[in-house]
């Protein structure tokens, strides 16, 4: 914040991050806090150059990794940006085409980096933009790992001074000539032409200048191609690493998730994992090792984000094949600043006075368990799926300066309308693996002896590059199955002697006629009689990504509905041996498998919130053997939440009078108490409903009639708010903080009489928030936009009601009938 930095303090801070289990950070100078505008240290100064080189030093000495933006703030722009550098607009006056300033400034600068906003389609601009990069970096040898572009957020920039000589060199006509259709909402060649002139000029002088230079200086480049009006596709690829963005919470029918109630969908939009594989499909075409995510932006209102809200979206990228995780956001925080210290304007704050920071490093565990195997494995995916971009730019823009802007938050605005994107969320609802591909990616794909990629799908689409019709014929002699959806593509892009080349493009046209075109009704057995793999268990709410290690596959499955538990599930892919892996426990064991109709199942116990890894033909669970199940159901099909398997499940509630004890936290301690059935702490007295922090519940109890203390037990800890730490008999048996709330309880740890439970209970600091802002609500200090709410109104918590805390609800034993 205003880069008002000590090096004690960013060294006490990445000491802090380190503990904590984080991979490393992230530099982005945004605006300061008040009364400290002396203390600002000016951007790329010889002194904020020396907190850099002290922070990577740092950074090295301690395992952490460090990137930082390209400028302040975002969009790229600066002080340096002259009115020649710009972004700019067309304006038609009179008769005249002009070129216009948008006048738009950093959003978010930091001391040093206000100015106006770099035009992102000028042949000049990158390469003036970074001379003052090179100038600060000259004498630097400690270097940070990654330059970082955040996503595009140029608004109203639809022009550059020298478009109208670009247009004509690349389409082959002047754009003045036709500039009634061009304005004209129903003619759509001439704003192909547009589109995809804006398109490459943002590849070529904007994404690839950058990335090159930044690799010359010894950086790699981190790039949010999202929310541009390019082919993402092609802008990601440009990357060493492709980096997407999932912002504000999905709406997963999880059992027991909860969403921020004042979380705006129309005016946000929810995270949606077609959208994050633009970012990981360039990757995958492209062999980049990493895909980063922008996570958790806004997943709740500050201070009302727990963990168990985390894990859901952070497994939705994963299978979406996002490998590499950015939490975000936190900032520089003093080690010296009142609670809650210095936060950004937008959730989530994974920093160390978060109400989560204790219980930290589990999640970090857990991520960092997962992209291990996931960042050394390989795609595994049989179909690719052509990118219709023209059609989309066919239609008539509702953004700013009239171009489409191809964002992550509102992909019902464009993604979700196309054919392209029906097409696509029907392969991910029915368990085929795929990638996307743009017309300039197939043209450098070739297929390989391994039969990846074996069947291209072009989605219906009305508009396609002559060049993209003869490379498919390219392809279908190189063995590939190329399938259009429903009808041929009707006419050639572009304007330009548009009859002459239509006529030609017919002809080639003839040479598919005569297949079928099935429809998303037909799709299904087309594909599967195709011999393409489906993982069919995917039409249970199980996601999934399916991957390769070396020659074994890997599969990360996530049960994010409620309609499957466990039961036998079809693999498509065949396996002598299956070992589960659960990253969220670090455990390893054999499942039981079975060889019906000459397919694999495998016996699978997956719960609604929960997530595992099934290694096929590896030596993972090798310690024990694979258990008989001999489930009530049918071998056909899994079980559903309330199916046959979970009949034969005994469960009891424990009964008595649990002792609650205030162990730590903010204001101060209420008093102990005790509950003969378990609530919500909050709603016990008025100094309970503002506390913020661990409370400790004790229960001795006897094991219920028909429980044995040689059987392993498990623990349902029911609505937890929000994480649990657990005793039993003196001995710990875990912390769950995610849903759901459940601990495996191992054999002879229970007896028959006297047990005690012990667990300690953390809560959110929302409760606590109420007080303080309250009685002390001058921590909101900062600059600029200061404090917002969800709603980007003034932050007060003074309005809100108190949260759940604690244990809501039954905890209860679990033991599976003999």
């Amino acid at each position: 914040m205003g880069s008002t930095v000590t090096s004690s303090d960013i060294t006490w801070q990445l000491e802090n991050f380190a503990k904590a289990g984080l991979g490393g950070v992230h530099i982005i100078p945004i605006y300061g806090v008040k009364g400290l505008e002396k203390e600002a240290i000016s951007y790329l100064s010889p002194q904020w150059m020396q907190m850099l080189t002290h922070t990577v030093r740092e950074g090295k000495r301690l395992g952490l990794g460090v990137d930082m933006t390209t400028g302040t703030g975002w969009p790229f722009g600066g002080p340096n940006v002259t009115p020649d550098m710009a972004a700019k607009k067309w304006q038609y006056t009179n008769g005249q085409l002009q070129s216009v300033l948008t006048k738009q400034a950093v959003k978010r600068a930091a001391t040093g980096g206000a100015g106006l906003v770099l035009d992102p389609f000028a042949v000049d601009a990158i390469p003036k933009y970074v001379q003052r990069f090179d100038s600060a970096f000259a004498t630097i040898k400690d270097l940070p790992r990654a330059m970082y572009n955040d996503s595009y957020e140029v608004y109203g920039a639809n022009w550059t001074d020298d478009f109208l000589n670009e247009f004509k060199k690349r389409r082959g006509y002047d754009l003045q000539s036709q500039w009634g259709a061009f304005t004209d909402t129903t003619t759509a060649l001439v704003k192909i032409d547009y589109h995809q002139t804006l398109s490459e000029l943002l590849a070529e002088n904007y994404a690839k200048k950058w990335t090159d230079w930044s690799r010359q200086k010894g950086f790699v480049t981190r790039y949010q191609a999202h929310g541009s009006p390019g082919n993402l596709l092609d802008l990601y690829a440009l990357s060493d690493i492709p980096e997407t963005e999932s912002f504000g919470s999905s709406r997963f029918p999880i059992k027991g998730l909860r969403v921020d109630d004042q979380y705006e969908v129309d005016r946000y939009g929810t995270p949606n994992p077609l959208a994050m594989k633009f970012a990981s499909s360039a990757a995958h075409l492209t062999g980049k090792k990493l895909v980063s995510s922008e996570s958790t932006t806004w997943l709740a209102n500050h201070f009302k984000v727990s963990l168990s809200q985390i894990k859901p979206q952070l497994d939705e990228l994963f299978t979406a094949g996002i490998n590499h995780i950015f939490y975000h956001g936190t900032t520089y925080s003093p080690k010296n600043a009142d609670y809650p210290g210095w936060l950004f304007y937008a959730s989530t704050n994974y920093g160390i006075n978060s109400h989560f920071w204790k219980h930290y490093p589990r999640l970090n565990q857990y991520v960092e368990r997962c992209q291990t195997i996931l960042q050394n494995s390989q795609p595994d995916n049989d179909l690719l799926v052509y990118f219709p971009i023209h059609d989309l730019w066919a239609t008539q823009a509702r953004a700013s300066g009239g171009i489409h802007l191809l964002e992550v938050h509102h992909v019902d605005k464009w993604l979700l309308k196309l054919p392209f994107g029906q097409l696509g969320e029907w392969l991910w609802n029915n368990g085929f693996a795929f990638d996307f591909v743009s017309d300039n990616q197939l043209q450098q794909f070739k297929p390989n002896a391994s039969g990846k990629y074996k069947t291209l799908l072009v989605p219906a689409t009305t508009y396609l590059p002559e060049t993209t019709l003869t490379r498919l014929g390219e392809l279908t002699k190189m063995g590939v199955k190329v399938i259009f959806m429903e009808h041929l593509p009707k006419q050639p892009t572009g304007f330009h002697e548009q009859k002459e080349r239509n006529e030609a493009f017919q002809k080639v046209l003839q040479t598919w006629t005569g297949q079928s075109f099935p429809s998303l009704q037909g799709l299904e057995i087309l594909l599967t009689s195709a011999n393409l793999r489906q993982e069919t268990w995917a039409k249970e709410g199980l996601k999934y990504i399916r991957k390769v290690q070396g020659s074994k596959v890997v599969y990360f499955i996530a049960n994010q509905d409620q309609k499957f538990s466990e039961g036998w599930i079809t693999l498509s892919t065949p396996a002598k041996k299956i070992g589960l892996y659960q990253p969220l426990t670090d455990k390893t064991a054999l499942l039981p498998m079975k060889i019906e109709g000459g397919k694999t199942q495998v016996y699978l116990k997956l719960l609604s919130g929960e997530s595992c890894f099934l290694m096929l033909d590896t030596n993972v669970g090798e310690g024990s053997a694979a258990p008989a199940y001999r489930p009530a159901v049918s071998n056909a099909k899994p079980v559903r939440q309330r199916g046959p398997v979970l009949a034969d499940i005994k469960t009891t509630a424990l009964q008595g009078t649990w002792k609650l004890e205030f162990i730590e936290g903010k204001p101060y301690l209420p008093k102990a108490t005790t509950l003969t059935q378990l609530r919500s702490w909050a709603s016990l007295s008025d100094s309970a409903s503002y506390f913020s922090g661990t409370a400790r519940y004790s229960l001795t109890f006897d094991l219920p009639k028909g429980f044995s203390p040689t059987q392993k037990l498990t623990l349902d800890l029911g609505d937890v708010r929000e994480v649990a730490d657990v005793t039993l008999n003196g001995k710990k048996i875990g912390t769950t903080w995610s849903l759901p709330f459940r601990l495996d309880i191992p054999a002879n740890t229970l007896k028959n009489k006297q047990n005690r439970i012990v667990i300690e209970v953390t809560n959110l600091s929302a409760n606590y928030m109420r007080l303080r802002d309250t009685q002390q609500p001058e921590w909101k200090k900062f600059q600029e936009i200061n404090m917002v709410d969800i709603q980007y109104k003034p932050f007060n918590a003074a309005r809100w009601t108190p949260m759940p805390s604690g244990l809501v609800g039954n905890v209860t034993l679990e033991a599976a009938k003999n």
